[in-house]
C-alpha cells in the first residue's frame, strides 16, 4: 500500500470506503477484548502456583536465620528477601527495605513522607509555595497520578531514544521548586526504551536547585527481557555516589509480573541516610509487612538468578504475542506514512505514534468495536497528549488468537482515523 499522505482526495475516499466496510465487519463480531493494562495472562500466573506450597505445616514458617515469619517484627523485611533484592539493586542488603505486594504503594508512601515531613531532615514539601516534578513522557500514568494527587505541578520532559531529554532535565532541575523526576529506566513504559549510559551519568552528576531532589527510579522491568540480547542499564546508585549524590536516588522493584501482581513482593533501595529516614516513618506506619509471603518467594526463587530464570518462562509465553502485534503493524501500517513504533527488547508494552490528532479517535473506534485500550493521552501528565498521537498497546493479557484479532482491528481503526484526518485537509 502506498503512502497515504501522498494520495489524492479520490484515492483517500476509495481507501476510506474499504476501511469502513472492514470496520463494520469487525463490529458485527461483538468482540469483548481488554488491552487496557499490562496484566500477566493466566498462563503466566500458572507458572508461579507452586510458590503457594513453599510455606506449610511440613516445612514450617521459620527462616534460615531463625525468624518465625508468622509473628510480629522485622520491619525492613526478612534478611533472606533483602539479600535477594540487594543482588538486583546492586547494593548491600542493609540498604534494602522489603514491603508488601506493591512498589507503587512504596512510591506513594515515599512521596507522602516527603510531602508531610520532608526527607533526611529537610523541610516538608507541603510548606513550599510550589512543588514541581519532572515527568518524562510518554511515561507511566500511575507515576504522574501520584504526584498530581499531592498537588505538584507536573512538568513534561520529552523522551528520546536514550531516555529523558537531559538538556531539558538539567535546565529544569536548576529550579529549586523542582523536587524530583520519575524514571522507568529499563524498557520504559510505554516506549520500551532503556536509558543510555550517558543519560544515567548525567542524572547522577547534574546539579539541582533543590538539595532534596529525588530520582524515583522505578526499575519495574529490569528482568523483563524478550530477546536473547537484552538491554543493559548502568548502575545509577554507583554513579551518583561517585558524585556525592547518593541520597537523591530511591530505587524500586517488585515481583508483580514475575510471581503474582496481587500477591508479589515489592522492595526499595537507597542510601543509608534515606533507609534510616524511611525506617523511622515505617515504625509509626506498620509493625511489619507480610513476612510469610517474603519467605514463600525466597524459597520458590532462591536468589536473584532464580528470578531471572523464572522470568525467562514468562518471556516464552508473551514473546509470540508481541510478535503478533509487531507483524500486524508492519503488514497493515508499514510504509503508509501514518504510524511509527519501536520494536522493544523487553518490557510490557508497544508504543505507537499516529498522525497528530488521531489517537483519541482510534481508541474510540476500537471501543465501539469491542476492544478496550488504555485511554489516549494516559501516558502524558494530566492525561493530555499535546499532539493526540500516542497509543499504548498492552499485549500480555489476552490470548494469542485474541491478540491477533485485536491487532488487525487496531490497524484498521488507526488507518481509518488517519485517513479521515488527511481528507479534512484536502
Amino acid at each position: 500500500m502506498a503512502d497515504l499522505t501522498n494520495m489524492t482526495k479520490e484515492q483517500l475516499e476509495a481507501r476510506l470506503a474499504a476501511l469502513e466496510a472492514a470496520y463494520d465487519d469487525y463490529k458485527a463480531r461483538n468482540l469483548k477484548l481488554d488491552m487496557s493494562r499490562g496484566k500477566p495472562g493466566p498462563e503466566q500466573l500458572d507458572l508461579s502456583m507452586a510458590l503457594l506450597d513453599t510455606v506449610n505445616e511440613d516445612n514450617g514458617a521459620v527462616t534460615a536465620s531463625g525468624v518465625d515469619t508468622r509473628n510480629y517484627g522485622m520491619l525492613e523485611g526478612i534478611a533472606e528477601c533483602r539479600k535477594m533484592f540487594a543482588e538486583l539493586f546492586q547494593v548491600e542488603p542493609e540498604q534494602v527495605i522489603v514491603g508488601g505486594n506493591s512498589s507503587l504503594n512504596m512510591m506513594f508512601d515515599y512521596i507522602a513522607q516527603a510531602y508531610s515531613h520532608g526527607v533526611c531532615g529537610g523541610a516538608p514539601w507541603c510548606r513550599e509555595e510550589k512543588v514541581k516534578f519532572l515527568c518524562p513522557a510518554p511515561g507511566y500514568d500511575r507515576h504522574f497520578a501520584v504526584t498530581e494527587y499531592f498537588g505538584f505541578e507536573l512538568v513534561t520532559v520529552d523522551m528520546t531514544e536514550d531516555g529523558p531529554d537531559m538538556d531539558q532535565v538539567e535546565r529544569l532541575a536548576a529550579d529549586p521548586a523542582v523536587k524530583g523526576i520519575w524514571c522507568v529506566p529499563m524498557y520504559s513504559n510505554p516506549d520500551g526504551i532503556t536509558y543510555s549510559d550517558e543519560t544515567v551519568r548525567r542524572l547522577a552528576a547534574m546539579e539541582t536547585g533543590a538539595p532534596d531532589f529525588r530520582i524515583m527510579w522505578d526499575n519495574a522491568y529490569g528482568l523483563h527481557h524478550l530477546t536473547d540480547t537484552p538491554d543493559t542499564l548502568l548502575d545509577l546508585y554507583k554513579e551518583a555516589a561517585a558524585h556525592g549524590h547518593e541520597d537523591r536516588v530511591v530505587m524500586f522493584m517488585s515481583t508483580s509480573k514475575i510471581s503474582f501482581p496481587g500477591a508479589g513482593v515489592a522492595a526499595l533501595a537507597s542510601s543509608p541516610a534515606n533507609i534510616e529516614d524511611i525506617r523511622r516513618r515505617l515504625s509509626f506506619q506498620t509493625i511489619g509487612y507480610d513476612k510469610i509471603n517474603m519467605l514463600r518467594h525466597v524459597r520458590f526463587f532462591g536468589d536473584a538468578e532464580g528470578l531471572r530464570k523464572h522470568y525467562a518462562q514468562h518471556a516464552a509465553v508473551i514473546r509470540p504475542k508481541f510478535q503478533a502485534v509487531l507483524e500486524a503493524l508492519e503488514l497493515h501500517l508499514g510504509g503508509k506514512g501514518i504510524a511509527r513504533w519501536k520494536k522493544p527488547n523487553g518490557g510490557y508494552f508497544i508504543s505507537v505514534f499516529l498522525l497528530d490528532g488521531c489517537a483519541s479517535e482510534t481508541v474510540r473506534l476500537l471501543k465501539e468495536a469491542g476492544v478496550v485500550m488504555t485511554g489516549a493521552g494516559a501516558t502524558y501528565p494530566y492525561g493530555r497528549d499535546p499532539r493526540d498521537s500516542n497509543i499504548r498497546i498492552a499485549p500480555t493479557y489476552p490470548s494469542l488468537e485474541e491478540i491477533r484479532t485485536a491487532s488487525d482491528l487496531f490497524c484498521i481503526c488507526a488507518e481509518l482515523a488517519c485517513t479521515r484526518k488527511l481528507l479534512e485537509k484536502k
